[in-house]
């Protein structure tokens, strides 16, 4: 892991996007330093999911700009230091869960956890071996989030991270969030519930005035 958590920030100034061609967002301004976290808010269609898209680097920023400080050599940049989990689970359907780990621990680089303690960490320590199309809706959900614990990286995006999990499930993954935060990580989630986060901030879009 990086030295130096307490130096790592985060700064968007004056951020727009579009999706399609529209605008769906602009002006926004925030900042998130190690071990903060920001819950992103607003009705269908404001842009949340675009936000973490911009963040990440998977689609370019219309206005404004996105900082990232003192991630040193191993995270130069925002788009490095980031692990974004969207509505997609990320994994293919054919490859056994491990083998899915395995591979995104691979590319992102990294190593944190090895994939079969990411799935006890998950509670799925007894399928690792199944393929990742046999599982039910949950059970990719919690795959997916054993993806964030493979590979270290400092800066979570999460969109509607909790969905198809049970309640237990979310409390599990609230716990996770929370190390990861004491860890001197940082989370910024897209979402309609509460995730069980101690002292997030709360950026609601799509308000006006």
């Amino acid at each position: 892991m990086p030295n130096d958590d307490d130096m790592m920030r985060l700064a968007a100034d004056g951020l727009g996007g579009e999706r399609g061609g529209e605008t769906v967002f602009s002006g926004l301004s925030f900042t998130l330093e190690a071990g903060e976290s920001l819950l992103v808010t607003g009705p269908n269609g404001v842009g949340k999911s675009t936000l973490l898209r911009v963040l990440c680097g998977l689609l370019p920023a219309t206005e404004g700009t996105v900082q990232f400080y003192g991630g040193e050599d191993g995270f130069p940049d925002l788009a490095s230091a980031c692990h974004y989990l969207g509505h997609r689970n990320a994994m293919k359907a054919e490859l056994g869960v491990e083998e899915n780990l395995r591979f995104w621990q691979d590319y992102l680089g990294h190593p944190h956890l090895p994939p079969f303690e990411a799935l006890e960490m998950v509670g799925l320590g007894d399928i690792g071996h199944l393929p990742f199309g046999y599982l039910s809706t949950g059970q990719r959900r919690r795959a997916s989030i054993a993806r964030l614990l493979v590979s270290y990286r400092p800066v979570w995006l999460l969109d509607e991270p909790t969905s198809g999990l049970d309640k237990a499930s979310e409390a599990q993954f609230a716990d996770l969030m929370g190390v990861h935060l004491e860890d001197g990580g940082m989370i910024i989630a897209a979402t309609h519930l509460p995730l069980g986060l101690q002292d997030a901030r709360t950026l609601r879009m799509g308000e006006v005035g």
